[in-house]
């Protein structure tokens, strides 16, 4: 009702204010439109006509164009009206984009959201929830732009609006662009490109165009981006957007600095500041500034980039602009280097690095992997549903025939042999629906197995690709650094340090990688036979004692009688990880003790230690292999869940069982039993 009150009242001031402002209504000029403001005294015609002046003045005078706004919302909340409200925390939302104040977008935004529901506005709520994701974009948090956007698809999509659901698509296709997955990215740009052209929505071409170029650009294509951006640039001017414009601009001028073309670079990069001048974008501006940063570091005028450079990051934090300063931290890194200055350019790098994980994390990475899935989830249900749907209409039609051939066989006796060969068409089509249906489940079982080894493949390469190349890209910076001569000897023993316990971290990854993958592929065969458990667990300490640095005093009272049968490898592997497992877990002086008790047929096997234990509501997710659970150590060491997985499928493999007990602040006791000899 109150929705209906909106629209009635809103279609009325429509009506008045053209028959107040004349024949000619929106299309006066906006002086006119001011006079016409200054001489009304109705608060809800001053708010419509505000409105047409914000929009107005946002390429021509800024500041004009923030006073407005600023009036309209005064007049927005003494009203109290929500139907005004929404439209002025949308139109503020606008402004603030424009300046490069993304965080005070943001809270517009979602007061525009909140809003848009109480109004009931399914295509406004649709919008407001696309504004707050891309604030959440340009903020750098990336995984909640995408809760956002795709829940935006799904509302578009339940209430068949095309316009949000191009936007949504075109801007779920940006997040995959800034994780590196640009044919996923490229896919949903193009989809998102033939729903506009579909609905003729001429705002979606250089949109899309300018995120297409961005993609080849970040590929290193840099004579396709340049065909996609001046193209984009192209269309934007001709629409007069001041949002896309300096944006694209800005992209070209980088594209020109790729290609050495330092001139013409900085020709677009003067152009892209007078844009952003213009709407007082600071963060545009900002970006300028670390371009033409790159371009001066290039030609080696070092005062010069790092004059520039330092601008660029001192807006970036002002704005909490996360993805710039990031840009900022890799380029002053650089510049350290290149002027000899190795350790303020290894202070620099490791910044960069520290908000780089915060910023493209594992956990984010996998959530949105997570997200990804249950959206191709929701899609295949969708049209799993579809199918259901027809099955029942084919089912009610093969129902309606049947009925019809009775009455007609009653009627017409004659036409009995006719009514017969019907009938058994009809119990033809019946047997090829039910060898249809057997077909689909079987196709829906093997999606389902798709699907499985497609999540081992994912989780496979995200693994290598974020735990393997830190280690790596460290090793190669150091030793750059040491190739210059550019580390003191305490720097060279800290650094050591620190890369011997990346090593030890990225060894003991890489066996539990290759041993989890034959796992999953079955291509691990065991080879039962008699083992010393004792023995094993000598080696073991042996060899993991003297690769940690805590000074953990470890124990062995596994007795010399234990002798298990069963695969030597998979028993030797869960007793490393469970000792690595301890060790990670156990402050500096701690304790490991290692025993053995006889139950039976089986030997149970112990691994305590004193330190910070498990919380309980962790206990359950320790085995799951579906969603393996990791957290740092005491010395801050690295994980990724796997090892307990490994030792849980080991262990049974070898007739046993695997279980834990912890109490936080005392320690954790793993217990895992093996068959006797």
């Amino acid at each position: 009702m109150e929705n209906m009150g909106y629209r009635m009242k809103f279609k009325y001031l429509l009506l008045f204010l053209t028959l107040f402002i004349g024949a000619t209504s929106w299309a006066q000029s906006l002086a006119e439109l001011e006079s016409k403001l200054a001489s009304t005294k109705d608060d809800s015609l001053k708010i419509i006509i505000l409105d047409k002046l914000v929009e107005g003045y946002e390429g021509a005078d800024y500041d004009k164009s923030k006073t407005f706004a600023n009036q309209m919302l005064t007049l927005a909340e003494a009203g109290k009206q929500t139907w005004a409200l929404a439209k002025t925390y949308r139109r503020l939302n606008l402004s603030y984009v424009l300046e490069g104040d993304f965080s005070t977008a943001l809270k517009y935004g979602n007061l525009y959201y909140q809003k848009a529901i109480e109004l009931r506005d399914t295509s406004s709520i649709s919008q407001a929830i696309n504004m707050v994701g891309d604030n959440y974009y340009d903020l750098g948090e990336f995984d909640e732009a995408y809760d956002y956007f795709t829940e935006a698809f799904r509302l578009a999509r339940r209430i068949n609006d095309s316009l949000p659901m191009t936007i949504a698509l075109h801007n779920v296709g940006r997040v995959f662009k800034v994780l590196g997955q640009h044919q996923t990215a490229m896919e949903h740009l193009k989809l998102s490109q033939k729903i506009s052209d579909e609905i003729g929505d001429e705002l979606g071409m250089p949109y899309n165009l300018d995120e297409m170029g961005d993609i080849y650009l970040r590929m290193g294509k840099t004579d396709s981006a340049l065909v996609y951006l001046k193209r984009s640039l192209s269309y934007s001017r001709k629409l007069s957007d001041e949002i896309l414009e300096p944006r694209t601009i800005d992209k070209i001028a980088t594209a020109y600095v790729l290609k050495g073309d330092f001139e013409t670079a900085l020709s677009y990069y003067d152009t892209a500041f007078m844009r952003n001048q213009v709407t007082k974008n600071e963060l545009g501006i900002a970006y300028v500034q670390l371009g033409k940063g790159q371009i001066y570091l290039k030609q080696k005028k070092f005062s010069e980039a790092e004059k520039f450079i330092e601008e660029a990051l001192t807006i970036a934090n002002q704005l909490n602009a996360k993805t710039l300063a990031l840009r900022c931290y890799f380029q002053l890194a650089e510049l350290s280097e290149k002027k000899g200055d190795y350790q303020k350019a290894l202070l620099y790098f490791k910044t960069y690095k520290a908000r780089e994980d915060s910023l493209f994390g594992q956990g984010m990475k996998d959530k949105l992997f997570r997200d990804q899935l249950q959206n191709q989830n929701e899609v295949r249900d969708s049209k799993i549903a579809s199918m259901i749907r027809e099955q029942e209409r084919q089912k009610n039609e093969i129902k309606k025939q049947e009925f019809i051939r009775n009455i007609f066989v009653v009627l017409v006796a004659l036409a009995g042999i006719l009514l017969v060969t019907v009938y058994r068409s009809g119990q033809r089509r019946r047997r090829i629906n039910d060898l249809l249906i057997e077909h689909q489940e079987e196709m829906r079982k093997r999606s389902v197995e798709l699907e499985k080894l497609n999540q081992v493949k994912d989780k496979f390469f995200s693994i290598i690709s974020h735990d393997l190349r830190s280690p790596i890209n460290a090793l190669a910076g150091l030793l750059d650094i040491m190739a210059r001569g550019g580390l003191s000897e305490e720097d060279m023993k800290a650094n050591v340090n620190e890369l011997k316990a990346r090593f030890n971290h990225t060894r003991t990854l890489l066996n539990n990688l290759l041993d989890w993958t034959l796992l999953q592929m079955d291509k691990l065969s065991l080879q039962p036979a008699k083992i010393s458990l004792q023995k094993i667990v000598s080696e073991n300490l042996q060899l993991l004692s003297s690769a940690q640095n805590k000074n953990i005093n470890f124990e062995n009272l596994i007795p010399e009688n234990a002798l298990a049968f069963a695969d030597s490898n998979t028993i030797n592997l869960v007793i490393r990880n469970l000792i690595t497992n301890a060790i990670k877990f156990t402050n500096e002086n701690g304790q490991i003790q290692l025993s053995a008790s006889d139950e039976g047929n089986f030997w149970k096997v112990a691994v305590k230690d004193n330190g910070v234990g498990i919380r309980k509501d962790v206990l359950n997710m320790l085995f799951d292999k579906t969603s393996p659970y990791s957290t740092r150590g005491t010395a801050n060491e690295k994980g990724t869940g796997l090892g307990l997985i490994l030792c849980k499928e080991f262990v049974e493999k070898n007739g046993g069982t695997i279980s834990v007990t912890s109490e936080e602040g005392k320690g954790s006791t793993f217990y895992f039993t093996v068959p006797k000899v």
